[in-house]
């Protein structure tokens, strides 16, 4: 069975409709190529506020990966760390180091990786580069993790 996935785009413009999210989609393709079933796709804007509530709700009694793609730079509106941290249960710090080391601009990301239960949240840019770079930096480990996750035996 194909780890489950769910992607949140954290976004005003594209909340608003005046921008198409071309983040999502390539971060949903990325999954799907390595194995991920994604279940879910959502749109948030930016804001601490609306970025907690839906990874709360994306989060709640699932078993699989969550995927925030923007928020994560120095704009005054990216937050998606400061929410994603109200959420988290445990951080993965190697996980968000990982998939900052990958690229020269990856070393302006914020974002943070951790545990809500038995789901795995990684915050990726909102740039589609720079978050395709970062997943690819993490994603085979990521069904181990899961696996772990869900009561798996460590190695």
């Amino acid at each position: 069975m194909s780890p489950e996935a769910k992607i949140l785009t954290v976004s005003d413009s594209v909340y608003a409709g005046t921008r198409r999210d071309g983040t999502g989609p390539a971060v949903s393709t990325a999954l799907e190529t390595h194995g991920f079933q994604v279940v879910d796709h959502q749109v948030t804007p930016d804001g601490v506020a609306a970025v907690s509530a839906a990874l709360a709700d994306l989060t709640t009694s699932f078993c699989g990966l969550v995927v925030t793609a923007g928020g994560t730079g120095f704009s005054p509106t990216d937050r998606t760390p400061e929410a994603t941290r109200l959420v988290l249960e445990r951080e993965a710090p190697g996980l968000a180091e990982a998939a900052r080391s990958v690229s020269p601009l990856g070393r302006l990301s914020r974002g943070v990786a951790g545990t809500v239960g038995s789901a795995l949240v990684i915050n990726l840019p909102g740039s589609v580069t720079g978050a395709i770079e970062s997943l690819e930096a993490v994603v085979d480990v990521l069904p181990h993790a899961l696996e772990l996750l869900a009561g798996g035996q460590p190695h």
